[in-house]
């Protein structure tokens, strides 16, 4: 038998066995790369916050642990501070936010992109007998500027009152 003749089984069996073989698994996309949870960078940044026309603080919002949250720092010029930590829970379907501060604030707020701004909601325990709602509203505005709109009410949500009307603008990092 010549000696390519002696190659043809075995070469018959690899390509029979290629033949059985499963393609390869498609790649796994990285954790956090859904389109739920790039819902909130429009909020990322370093930003001026404006209230009534007059400077109210500096926010910077950046990326945490692979894009999976967002870290914001809060400062004013009168010394308060504060960090919330956002991200949105696959697990519930919702954007989640803990806050805190240096006076010894917490706020834990739930909700989710509506109607292109970013909503959270929050039920606090009963100071002097009510429950308070929170509701806080991020709205990215046309001109690159994020409006962040906080409303409490202590009926239930029957009528809201502003807590905090802020504008947000982006500057050059200067932390």
């Amino acid at each position: 038998m010549p000696p390519v003749a002696r190659l043809l089984p075995a070469a018959l069996v690899a390509v029979a066995a290629l033949a059985q073989t499963p393609p390869p698994a498609p790649p796994t996309p990285p954790p956090c790369s859904s389109p739920e949870h790039r819902q909130f960078d429009f909020w990322l940044g370093d930003w001026e916050v404006t209230a009534n026309g007059k400077v109210a603080g500096t926010n910077r919002i950046t990326k945490l642990y692979g894009a999976c949250g967002l870290r914001e720092e809060y400062t004013t010029p009168g010394g308060y501070a504060g960090t919330s930590f956002n991200v949105f829970d696959t697990q519930r379907r919702v954007w989640h936010q803990t806050w805190v501060d240096n006076q010894g604030g917490a706020l834990l707020l739930d909700g989710g992109l509506r109607d292109g701004r970013m909503v959270l909601e929050a039920e606090r325990p009963p100071l002097d007998g009510k429950t308070t709602r929170e509701r806080i509203t991020w709205t990215p505005n046309a001109d690159g500027t994020v409006r962040q709109h906080w409303e409490q009410s202590t009926d239930g949500g029957k009528s809201w009152t502003t807590a905090f009307d802020g504008l947000y603008r982006k500057t050059a990092a200067k932390r």
